[in-house]
């Protein structure tokens, strides 16, 4: 039994992925925003403006541009 559980575990990401807006660019990489409003600080390339997915502070590449949306009920 234990080793199903092991080998679910090696499927499952150990850092979840999040979409952010990068809002600097420095030597090293670059400071995104998240959706939360959080700022990270992460590797990688991108440009100021660039919708990107991050995971484990690394930018995994590029994010579609959406917007929140509210629902009026």
């Amino acid at each position: 039994m234990s080793n199903l559980y092991r080998r679910l575990i090696g499927v499952l990401p150990s850092e979840p992925r999040d979409k952010g807006r990068v809002i600097a660019v420095h030597a090293d990489g670059a400071t995104v925003e998240l959706m939360t409003g959080a700022r990270v600080r992460v590797r990688g390339d991108a440009q100021v403006g660039d919708h990107v997915y991050i995971r484990g502070r690394v930018i995994e590449g590029p994010a579609p541009e959406l917007n929140g949306v509210d629902q009026i009920i």
